[in-house]
């Protein structure tokens, strides 16, 4: 897709994504955080973690209790909303544009300050277990999986994203936790917006809100992100720590 001018992206030296698209004739805005983590990134005895660990982020955080987090999008008339995929997990908010502010920084606290409580891990364990059992249930999701595993075998892509009941029973605190810190860093969030806004709002919002993530250097796959020709690049930010680079 072009670039034009009520688009606007700008790419960080640790790989940090923030892209958003001005749409002045609409009161409302709709955001979310795109992580490069999905099923297809899973060791085989880590296979579900993404969308597990997607779920879990819910359950409370630092800051919020789970009570609190769907109080604080429900009392702006926001959706919050969620999902895994084979290749990325979202995050993802509607609210209408005065409460730009709060949809950042609840979307930040999903991504940054998860809990992972052990009761709250074995409770969602019996929960996405019940789910596995109803897409097997299910003829259409059931064919789907039959012919995924067929046409990619032994290969991550042919794995479930809801993961085995093997699997999903095997997670742990421990576990969830290394896998948060492997895939929720900067060089892996894409953070995108679109609606009644302005890009440089966006931008102050969103590193003020993410300032002091953990793990601003290459990619998790170890490359270098690469900057888009169309694109203003940006090499530095002199006002927060999270564009810090490790030197090993």
């Amino acid at each position: 897709m072009a670039i034009t001018q009520d688009m606007r992206k700008d790419v960080f030296p640790n790989g940090l994504t923030i892209v958003t698209e001005a749409i002045p004739n609409v009161r409302s805005v709709s955001m979310g955080i795109w992580l490069r983590t999905g099923s297809r990134h899973e060791r085989e005895a880590e296979n579900g973690i993404s969308h597990f660990l997607e779920h879990m982020v819910f359950k409370g955080t630092t800051n919020r209790s789970a009570e609190e987090i769907a109080r604080a999008a429900d009392s702006i008339g926001g959706h919050l909303d969620a999902f895994t995929a084979k290749e990325c997990t979202s995050f993802s908010i509607k609210v209408l544009d005065e409460h730009l502010p709060r949809a950042v920084d609840i979307l930040a606290d999903l991504v940054r300050n998860p809990l992972l409580q052990p009761d709250d891990i074995q409770k969602e364990c019996q929960v996405i277990q019940e789910e596995i059992k109803m897409a097997e249930d299910a003829p259409d999701d059931l064919v789907h999986e039959i012919f995924t595993q067929s046409y990619w075998p032994d290969h991550p892509l042919g794995r479930p994203i809801l993961g085995t009941r093997q699997t999903v029973s095997s997670f742990d605190r421990d576990r969830l936790f290394d896998y948060f810190h492997r895939y929720y860093t900067p060089g892996n969030m894409l953070v995108a917006a679109a609606g009644h806004l302005e890009h440089s709002r966006v931008l102050d919002l969103v590193l003020k809100a993410l300032d002091g993530v953990a793990g601003a250097g290459p990619l998790a796959d170890g490359h270098a992100p690469v900057p888009h020709p169309n694109i203003r690049y940006r090499r530095s930010f002199r006002t927060s720590t999270l564009f810090a680079t490790r030197v090993s």
